[in-house]
């Protein structure tokens, strides 16, 4: 069975922000304005946020605290509770910054060096699969759990296409038994091998995820 539907499959390609912000007039932003910083993920920071808005960036709450640059990508009947059921599928996107924003950053870093973080901060596309089984005899895992990054929107928008069409077409909860009675082969082993004794299992790459984001 399969009860997919696509609901956002093109990433922006837009890569940074141009506009400068004017909140701040001759004060260098501090460093709480680059607090929790994610280095590898796409958690934006406060001052990214600003940055987002002057720019007419939209940008979203990602688990509770956390905001980031995503979009729903694939979508499950919401009220469905057993057999293979989607947790999530999004489209991420982090921009990195250029002309007048870059210029402001760079100013300000020479004052606050913690800036750089944002000077130095490459675009990153990413895309994050994950559905799940669980049914009435107690049996819950997870199917298959695939994400993956690249600093080039193309590179990700080709697999975007690839694994549309192929998530949506796999019978998931025919696939979820095979996997399930597989499983004294994967159940001991760790997250990492996990993916990759799945991906296997599916006949596809090995994920690639969490690549630190700052330029050489």
């Amino acid at each position: 069975m399969n009860d997919l539907t696509a609901i956002a499959t093109r990433l922006d390609p837009t890569p940074f922000y141009r506009n400068r912000i004017g909140d701040f007039s001759d004060r260098v932003p501090g460093p709480e304005l680059v607090e929790l910083f994610d280095q590898s993920g796409y958690d934006l920071s406060p001052l990214e946020k600003l940055y987002a808005a002057a720019n007419g960036q939209r940008f979203c709450t990602h688990r509770e605290h956390r905001h980031a640059i995503r979009r729903r990508w694939l979508a499950s009947p919401p009220t469905k509770n057993e057999g293979a059921v989607l947790n999530h599928a999004l489209l991420f996107e982090r921009k990195g910054f250029a002309g007048e924003a870059l210029e402001q950053l760079s100013r300000w870093a020479r004052v606050n060096p913690l800036l750089y973080k944002l000077v130095k901060l490459r675009p990153k596309w990413g895309l994050d699969f994950s559905i799940d089984y669980a049914d009435r005899d107690g049996n819950v895992f997870e199917i298959l759990h695939f994400e993956y990054d690249a600093f080039v929107c193309e590179h990700i928008q080709a697999r975007v296409d690839r694994y549309t069409r192929m998530f949506m077409s796999i019978d998931w909860d025919a696939s979820a038994r095979h996997v399930l009675a597989c499983r004294d082969e994967w159940i001991d082993l760790d997250f990492a091998a996990q993916s990759a004794w799945k991906c296997d299992f599916f006949g596809i790459e090995h994920e690639r995820f969490k690549m630190v984001a700052w330029e050489r």
